[in-house]
């Protein structure tokens, strides 16, 4: 633990850029404390405070622009390859798509600071056709914010810091054994979030072979568009679908018979968001409410895509 901290000492620099780069891409390795360290350190002249904020400036824009470039050129589908892979549930279900249409760029100089939104902002701005220096502006300015706001507590409150740290010097390999469990306990936590959450929003599904049994027999589901407005915009609802948006149910639905079939489809992997609005729906007591398994996808490989049944008007629902 002693040779890691004079490691911090002699290369702090560099180990604040590796560890800001890795954090910021994706990995679940928390780079702010580290950040505090540093700005601790620069109070005692082991690091340059100016040299450790513009290297983690530069960690964080080569990871937002990456980003940023891969939503430009794939679009919703990087932000579903995202979804899929992140240890926070709430990358698909909440609002941050409609929180950063709303904000605009803007949203960029606080995304760091919020779990989840910190990855998908900036592939978000790269989908809906931010322009290079627009995001480029707002990116730099929030990777400023976000380390100079690490480095300013560590260098307030540099006196416990150090405390903490000549503590841990003296507990040699065993402090980097409790460290360690720390960052493996932090990991194992997302997990079991995200497979909590999961499991909260779990309810039988219909497929796309069982809707089309539905259409034969005569029984006209209706769709519900479960996306949010910024995944709409992304690419288009199929036609006919009654749009949800997160809130109450809309007037057509609330004058269909409770019993009518109900299927909800969504984007997002393990069709979460659509999950969770058809358990609205039941509670409501629309018991036929049901998530189309696959999604959007699902009904885009069976039917065409929206645009190609406008087109075509080949297909209704």
């Amino acid at each position: 633990m002693a040779n890691l901290i004079l490691l911090l000492q002699e290369y702090g620099v560099l180990i604040v850029f590796a560890v800001v780069l890795v954090e910021q891409i994706g990995l679940p390795i928390p780079a702010f404390p580290l950040l505090i360290v540093a700005g601790a350190l620069t109070v005692n002249g082991d690091s340059n405070w100016l040299a450790v904020l513009s290297v983690s400036v530069v960690a964080c824009l080569i990871s937002d622009y990456f980003w940023f470039r891969a939503g430009r050129y794939y679009g919703k589908r990087i932000l579903r390859l995202l979804c899929k892979i992140s240890l926070s549930p709430d990358y698909c279900v909440s609002q941050t798509e409609d929180n950063f249409n709303r904000w605009g760029p803007k949203a960029l100089v606080v995304a760091k600071f919020i779990p989840g939104f910190n990855t998908i902002a900036p592939p978000l701005a790269g989908a809906l056709g931010t322009t290079n220096a627009t995001f480029l502006g707002f990116s730099v300015a929030g990777g400023i914010v976000w380390s100079g706001t690490g480095i300013a507590l560590g260098a307030g409150f540099h006196t416990q810091i150090d405390q903490v740290l000549d503590v841990l010097s003296t507990m040699g390999t065993t402090a980097l054994i409790v460290l360690g469990v720390l960052l493996l306990l932090f990991v194992v936590f997302k997990y079991v979030e995200r497979k909590r959450f999961r499991q909260s929003v779990e309810i039988e599904r219909i497929t796309v072979d069982d809707l089309k049994k539905l259409q034969e027999q005569g029984k006209h589901p209706v769709l519900i568009d479960a996306r949010s407005a910024t995944a709409q915009m992304l690419e288009p609802a199929v036609p006919g679908a009654l749009l949800f948006n997160g809130g109450e149910p809309v007037p057509e639905l609330i004058a269909l018979d409770k019993n009518h079939h109900i299927i909800v489809y969504c984007s997002c992997p393990n069709d979460v968001t659509a999950a969770h609005v058809a358990k609205e729906l039941i509670s409501h007591g629309y018991t036929r409410a049901r998530p189309l398994h696959g999604g959007l996808d699902a009904w885009n490989a069976a039917f065409g895509t929206p645009r190609e049944v406008d087109e075509g008007n080949t297909a209704s629902v």
